[in-house]
C-alpha cells in the first residue's frame, strides 16, 4: 500500500454513519455560507465572463445548475462556474493548516456531482467531509509557504485532489477506480500567483478549474482510464515536483481520528485571508480605546511573513491599488478602511474608498512588518499584530491570535445566517432565502440535492 492508496482506501470506506458527532452540522455551516457568496459573486463581472463562455460553447446544452444565474450547463462547467462564482468576493472559507479554500472547489465539485447522479443529502455529506479532508492535507503535506514561493495558489492545485475525491464518492467509484481517479487529477493541478501583479482574475478561475477537473478525472476514471497509483508520493509525483520542503506523512497522520472540515474558519471581512487578524487588530484597538481617525498618526501592522508577499508587495501597488480586486490584496487599504471605518465589508472594497483622498492619507500612515514570534505559530495558527500611534504621543497595541472566523472564534448560526442574507439579498427574495436556509438545515434529509439546487438559479 502508498499513501495514494491509502488516501483512496480512507474515501471509499468513510460513511455517513460513521461521523462523529458535530460534523454534519458544521457541513451545513459551510454549505450555508458557499451558497450565499455564489449567489452574490455570480453577478461579478468575472463570474459573467464565465457565464459567456459557457453560452458560447455549450449553448442550451446540459442541465448542471449554474448559481445566481438563469442558464444551465453540462455539470463540469456548472462546476466551474460556480467555483468562480464562490470566489469572487474573496469572502470564502480558509483552511488555515493549508492556506486554501475548500468550500469554493468542494461544494461546486459536490453539488454537479449529485445532480449528474441524484446523489442524496447524506452522500453530499459525506463526499464533502472528504473534499475538505483530503484537499487540506495536500496542502499541509507542501508545505504552504514552500509553495507559494514557487508560485502556486494551493485553492487551484490542491483543490484537484479534493474534488476528485469527491466525485469519486458521490459517482460510487470502486477503490481501483479512486486510486486512478486521483492519479489523473494529479497531472491536472494548477493555479499560479501571477495574478498579484496586475489584480487579474485568473485566481477567481482556480476552485472552478479544480472542481472542473474532478468531475472530469473521475468519470474518466469510472470509464477505465488509468493513472499513477502514487501520484502524491512518487519521485516525480505531485509533492515533490511543487513544493521543496513536502511531508508526504502528512497526508495520512491521524487519518479518520479528527476531521479537518472542523477546522475551516470563516471570513468577516471581503479581502484576503492574511489580512483578517490585523484588521481585527486594529479594529479592537479603535473600540476599546475610544479613539477616532483624526487621532491617528501611524499605523504599525504585524503580518505573518507567508502573507508578506501577498498583501504587502510590490508596495508601488499595494499601496496605490487601481481596482478592487488590488485593494482585497493590500494590506494599508484593509488597515485604512479598519480605522475610518471601522470595518472591511464589501461596502468598503469599492472604487470610490480606493479613490477617496481619506483613504490614500491613511494608507499612507501605514507600515508593515514581519515578526518571528507572528510566524512561529503559523500555518496552524494565524495570529497578527497592530500598533497605533496618536498625535498627541499615545501608543496602544494588541495581537489578535484567532481572527473573528477562526473555530476557536467562531461566527454564530445567527451570525451566519445574517451573512448568507447580506449576501443573498441582491439576487433572492426573503421568502427564498429563508427556504435555501432551512434546506440546507435539513441536508442529511433531502431525498436528492436537486430539491435545493432549483431554489439557487435565478430568472
Amino acid at each position: 500500500m502508498g499513501i495514494t492508496r491509502d488516501i483512496a482506501g480512507f474515501g471509499h470506506e468513510l460513511s455517513y454513519e460513521t461521523l462523529p458527532p458535530g460534523i454534519v452540522d458544521r457541513v451545513k455551516y459551510l454549505a450555508l455560507d458557499y451558497l450565499g457568496l455564489a449567489l452574490r459573486g455570480a453577478a461579478a463581472d468575472s463570474s459573467q465572463a464565465v457565464h459567456g463562455f459557457i453560452a458560447g460553447i455549450a449553448p442550451a446544452s446540459g442541465k448542471g445548475t449554474v448559481i445566481g444565474a438563469p442558464i444551465r450547463a453540462p455539470y463540469q462547467y456548472a462546476a466551474l462556474a460556480n467555483g468562480a462564482a464562490g470566489h469572487a468576493l474573496e469572502l470564502d472559507d480558509v483552511s488555515n493548516e493549508s492556506s486554501s479554500h475548500p468550500a469554493v472547489v468542494v461544494f461546486p465539485a459536490a453539488l454537479a456531482a449529485a445532480e449528474m447522479s441524484g446523489g442524496d443529502g447524506r452522500r453530499f455529506v459525506e463526499a464533502v467531509v472528504l473534499g475538505y479532508e483530503i484537499m487540506i492535507r495536500v496542502g499541509m503535506a507542501l508545505d504552504p509557504a514552500a509553495h507559494y514561493a514557487r508560485g502556486f495558489h494551493p485553492t487551484g492545485t490542491c483543490g484537484n485532489f479534493g474534488a476528485v475525491m469527491v466525485a469519486a464518492k458521490i459517482f460510487g467509484l470502486d477503490l481501483e477506480q479512486t486510486v486512478n481517479a486521483l492519479g489523473i487529477a494529479g497531472s491536472q493541478a494548477a493555479g499560479l500567483m501571477e495574478f498579484l501583479n496586475d489584480g487579474s482574475w485568473s485566481k477567481r478561475l482556480h476552485p472552478g478549474w479544480a472542481a472542473h477537473n474532478g468531475i472530469i478525472a473521475a468519470r474518466l476514471a469510472a470509464s477505465g482510464f488509468t493513472g499513477p497509483a502514487t501520484v502524491l508520493e512518487g519521485e516525480f509525483g505531485f509533492l515533490r515536483a511543487y513544493s521543496d520542503k513536502a511531508a508526504p506523512e502528512k497526508l495520512v497522520a491521524g487519518l479518520g481520528e479528527t476531521y479537518k472540515v472542523m477546522r475551516a474558519s470563516i471570513k468577516p471581512y471581503a479581502c484576503c485571508r492574511y489580512k483578517q487578524g490585523p484588521i481585527d487588530s486594529i479594529i479592537k484597538i479603535m473600540r476599546e480605546h475610544n479613539l477616532q481617525a483624526a487621532d491617528v498618526a501611524g499605523i504599525r501592522v504585524g503580518v505573518l511573513t507567508p502573507g508578506f508577499s501577498i498583501i504587502v508587495e510590490p508596495r508601488e501597488i499595494k499601496y496605490h491599488p487601481r481596482t478592487v480586486y488590488e485593494a482585497q490584496f493590500s494590506m494599508p487599504f484593509g488597515a485604512a478602511c479598519a480605522v475610518l471605518y471601522g470595518n472591511a465589508s464589501l461596502n468598503e472594497y469599492t472604487e470610490a474608498r480606493i479613490n477617496s483622498p481619506e483613504v490614500q492619507e491613511m494608507m499612507s500612515k501605514v507600515t508593515c512588518v514581519t515578526d518571528p514570534e507572528l510566524d512561529r505559530a503559523y500555518p496552524a495558527q494565524w495570529p497578527a499584530t497592530a500598533v497605533i500611534t496618536t498625535h498627541d504621543g499615545r501608543e496602544f497595541s494588541t495581537r489578535v491570535d484567532y481572527p473573528k472566523g477562526d473555530p476557536e472564534n467562531p461566527l454564530s448560526w445567527e451570525e451566519l445566517i445574517a451573512k448568507f442574507d447580506d449576501m443573498a439579498a441582491p439576487v433572492a427574495s426573503v421568502e427564498r432565502r429563508r427556504e435555501i436556509v432551512a434546506r440546507v438545515r435539513a441536508l442529511e434529509a433531502l431525498p436528492d440535492i436537486l430539491s435545493l439546487t432549483g431554489l439557487l438559479v435565478t430568472d
